[in-house]
């Protein structure tokens, strides 16, 4: 992006963040302590803090502009559960603070000279692309928050007049064709960011080689009819579908079904979309399920959940004409190189959730699988732990702390930003959390 574009970028993604939290009431903007959200007031002032950190004070040296900011807004320094007992910034003071910051930054973004490197070498273009993507996260975050917290659906003005059935494509007319698997050839593939970028996320590096067998994976996820019937047919109870951890996850959760469904009357199913019971959509793809549940269901149907190199082979490479081989260079997107849109994928909540599981057949990998970006983030079996050569970046919280006890997501969802995702991107939680917008894509059992 040229200066002028990240500028522009950067003052979408605060409107955005704006408008995700002002139709909310002071109370809410606090809300309950849960150990899976943030008072959203926090959270706001955090991603201001967290810019002016990384641009303005690690990068050009400028002194703090809150005197205990660090003390109030460091995730680091700042324990989770104590975050609804400091003296925050009040509403007003926090917006105050937030455009304060971002004008700050402008206005450092638009001197080009002199270019400003820290001791590391990362270079302004670096940090300005780390806090905006930062920046996106969060608002993903401050949405499912909203869905766990029973809040209203965020009133985005430029999205709510659009209708959902005017965001999804022309459906695939051959079925059969979307319930057969797409067979992928395995082979040598390189795994990780091959990009030459100004920012990559340290945990998509290094890039290296991977031997992967032949497998075959479904072209579409997990619908809610396809999750609905192993609910039916009693999966949440039978102890030899769970691993031990699982199943003592679902016993201590009382879980009988997925976080946000209710059971209304013998055959009914609704779901809870942010603060409104609506009727389950079987062509929907279920969503808000953790690992343990989705591994319960592949268990339930023979199959399996993918590696994440074997989600990201099926979504980069092309089929090659030389017999067992694919070719190189990876695609970065399902579809090829070109940016996500409406036609490609369900992202930046255009939509305001989520698409059937058939819909948008241009964002189809070069294999058929649809939607492997947007729409809902994919669970894979793999563990989250660094690639071989790993190096954290500046911020280095963002991934090593995290290694080996979170399970690897990938695709992204209907809340999450163009600019974030891509097949290479790694998100990633511990195996229990089923608030985010999460589900998943299986793998045949090879016999």
């Amino acid at each position: 992006m040229t200066t002028a574009q990240t500028i522009e970028a950067l003052r979408e993604a605060r409107a955005r963040t704006l408008d995700l939290v002002r139709d909310l009431s002071d109370e809410q903007l606090i809300g309950p302590r849960l150990p899976i959200v943030n008072p959203l007031r926090w959270e706001i002032g955090h991603i201001a803090w967290f810019q002016e950190f990384w641009v303005l004070r690690h990068l050009a040296d400028h002194s703090p502009i809150l005197k205990h900011g660090d003390e109030l807004y460091d995730s680091v320094r700042v324990a989770h559960d104590t975050r609804w007992d400091l003296p925050l910034l009040e509403r007003d003071e926090t917006l105050a603070y937030m455009g304060q910051v971002l004008e700050r930054v402008i206005e450092q973004a638009g001197n080009a000279s002199p270019k400003l490197t820290d001791a590391e070498g990362y270079d302004q273009e670096y940090f300005l692309h780390l806090v905006l993507l930062h920046e996106q996260m969060h608002d993903e975050a401050v949405t499912y928050t909203r869905q766990t917290l029973s809040y209203p659906a965020p009133k985005i003005p430029t999205l709510n007049s659009v209708r959902v059935a005017d965001q999804i494509a022309t459906l695939a007319q051959n079925v059969d064709y979307l319930t057969r698997d797409a067979e992928i050839p395995g082979g040598k593939f390189t795994l990780g960011n091959i990009a030459d970028q100004v920012f990559v996320f340290d945990n998509e590096q290094l890039a290296h080689e991977v031997e992967i067998e032949p497998y075959a994976i479904s072209k579409t996820t997990v619908s809610n009819g396809e999750f609905r019937t192993f609910v039916e047919d009693d999966g949440y109870s039978r102890s030899e579908l769970w691993s031990a951890e699982g199943w003592q996850w679902r016993t201590a959760a009382s879980a009988e079904h997925p976080v946000y469904w209710r059971r209304e009357g013998n055959s009914r199913w609704l779901r809870r979309n942010f603060d409104e019971w609506i009727a389950l959509d079987e062509r929907l793809p279920v969503i808000h399920v953790n690992w343990h549940e989705a591994n319960a269901y592949c268990r339930w149907a023979g199959r399996r959940l993918p590696t994440e190199a074997e989600w990201e082979m099926a979504a980069s490479v092309e089929p090659s004409t030389r017999g067992r081989s694919l070719t190189e260079p990876k695609r970065r997107y399902p579809w090829g190189d070109n940016f996500p849109t409406s036609e490609r994928a369900n992202l930046d909540w255009r939509a305001l959730g989520c698409v059937p599981v058939d819909a948008l057949p241009a964002g189809d990998s070069a294999f058929g699988c649809r939607q492997m970006i947007g729409n809902v983030w994919e669970w894979t079996v793999s563990d989250f732990k660094p690639y071989p050569g790993f190096v954290a970046g500046p911020y280095k919280e963002y991934s090593e702390p995290w290694f080996g006890n979170h399970k690897v997501l990938r695709g992204g969802c209907w809340a999450t930003r163009s600019r974030l995702i891509h097949n290479y991107y790694r998100n990633f939680y511990t195996p229990d959390r089923r608030d985010v917008w999460a589900g998943f894509r299986t793998c045949a059992v090879q016999t």
